[in-house]
């Protein structure tokens, strides 16, 4: 779909558009060692209107280091439902990413990608409109079935869904919430988990998504309170 297209406006179009859209998304792109520029997307939603802040922060894959930061404020375009995220989320992502050079060699969004009811999640739909490799990794899991994995860092289980292996379930720090790794685009399930590990040092959810969910809460609250004032 091209991002520049008219905006699907009813469940059935939004639907109509994943369906076509899923049979692009491959597993196949560069290696751990290819990515140097990491980048992690989130989008924050006012509480008091109908304002949201995207933001989109670039790291240093190896030293995670911050290299660039752009926030874009938007309103929703797509309303809220079930398993059509992306449909609010995307063209401010968009947006943001427009003005990141150079751009990122993967995309880390707050969010799933294959881990779907309809295996076309934010992370798959940013990567095929994008055409940059993308992985979604989020905080509770939308779908599937799938053993606690172990205690520490790095233990890990098969998120399935009929049988179907869709994501996996990955402990990022000692005897803290797993998180939900899946491919979006353009990256193996083995290369997402092993970019989520390596760019999350010490807390659960790696840098570049806490970066990015940082940005966007500090830039809402900042144009929220100068609105008021």
């Amino acid at each position: 779909m091209n991002p520049r297209e008219p905006w699907p406006t009813s469940a059935a179009e939004a639907t109509a558009v994943q369906s076509r859209l899923r049979h692009r998304v491959t597993d196949t792109g560069p290696g751990l060692h290819q990515i140097r520029r990491l980048a992690g997307l989130d989008v924050t939603y006012s509480k008091d209107d109908d304002r949201l802040v995207a933001a989109v922060v670039v790291l240093d894959a190896a030293t995670l280091e911050v290299r660039d930061v752009v926030v874009q404020e938007d309103r929703p375009r797509f309303p809220y439902l079930p398993g059509l995220f992306s449909f609010r989320e995307l063209p401010p992502l968009l947006t943001a990413l427009e003005k990141v050079d150079p751009l990122p060699d993967l995309l880390m969004c707050d969010g799933h990608g294959m881990a779907h009811p309809r295996r076309f999640g934010l992370a798959c739909h940013l990567g095929v409109v994008t055409g940059l490799p993308t992985i979604g990794v989020a905080k509770q899991a939308l779908i599937g079935r799938y053993d606690e994995p172990g205690p520490s860092r790095g233990d890990r289980s098969p998120l399935t869904d009929e049988g179907e292996v869709i994501g996996t379930v990955l402990r990022t720090a000692d005897h803290v919430k797993p998180v939900y790794v899946s491919i979006g685009h353009l990256t193996s399930l083995q290369t997402a988990c092993d970019v989520t590990l390596n760019s999350t040092p010490h807390y659960r959810l790696p840098n570049p998504i806490r970066l990015a969910d940082q940005a966007s809460r500090h830039t809402l609250r900042s144009r929220q309170g100068h609105s008021s004032g």
